[in-house]
């Protein structure tokens, strides 16, 4: 993978907009936010500001992770939904593809998670001073080589899924941190967010959004 930043020039992917919220699907390779310095700000609320200018982040995904992202397009909007993400009552799903066969079939993840200071933005497992991390896992298909995996976080940390995979040794694919070898040798990380369920901020009704993979 290479270290230059060179975003995607994908069209903004519109989910769904109304008065208080606006969802796109994320490209793989372009940042959430603006990073540190000129050459790292193209980025995805720049490009959502230049049509919706009043767009509030809500969230944030990495910027090798794909899929759905939704914003706040009111203040009150952006509050209601921070707060969803706050509380674990937002519902993320991901897929992922991640070296060898996993057993069992289905599992949860539950390890503590910090960042790894010398090394950041790398994260990594701290029993003593880590922050509660839980992810739910069901493989969905697999190979000798690799299993495709649904991914359900329970707790929203920094890295989360592509630290828990690579614990259970069996990193995500395509992963310039975690992975190593073989199963980093990939054009992009194979990590997908393909579905989140939030309530919406003026009727409170519970909404599925959805983008499929592309991998």
């Amino acid at each position: 993978m290479d270290d230059v930043y060179s975003p995607p020039n994908d069209p903004l992917e519109i989910l769904h907009d109304d008065a208080e919220l606006l969802v796109v699907s994320k490209p793989s390779g372009l940042l959430s936010v603006p990073g540190k310095g000129e050459h790292l700000s193209d980025c995805l609320i720049a490009r959502v500001q230049a049509v919706w200018p009043h767009a509030l982040l809500v969230h944030r995904l990495d910027r090798d992770t794909s899929g759905v992202m939704v914003f706040g397009l009111t203040p009150h909007a952006q509050r209601f939904l921070s707060k969803q993400f706050e509380l674990r009552a937002a519902k993320k799903t991901y897929i992922a593809r991640v070296w060898g066969r996993m057993t069992p079939k289905t599992g949860r993840v539950d390890l503590p998670l910090i960042v790894d200071w010398p090394n950041r933005p790398k994260q990594h497992v701290d029993h003593e001073n880590g922050k509660p991390a839980v992810t739910d896992w069901r493989v969905l298909r697999d190979t000798e080589t690799e299993s495709r995996v649904r991914l359900m976080p329970q707790t929203g940390r920094s890295h989360q899924l592509r630290v828990h995979m690579a614990e259970l040794g069996h990193p995500i694919l395509g992963d310039p941190f975690y992975a190593e070898g073989p199963a980093r040798d990939f054009e992009r990380l194979m990590l997908h967010s393909e579905e989140l369920r939030i309530k919406h901020p003026n009727s409170g009704k519970m909404m599925r959004f959805r983008a499929p993979s592309l991998f």
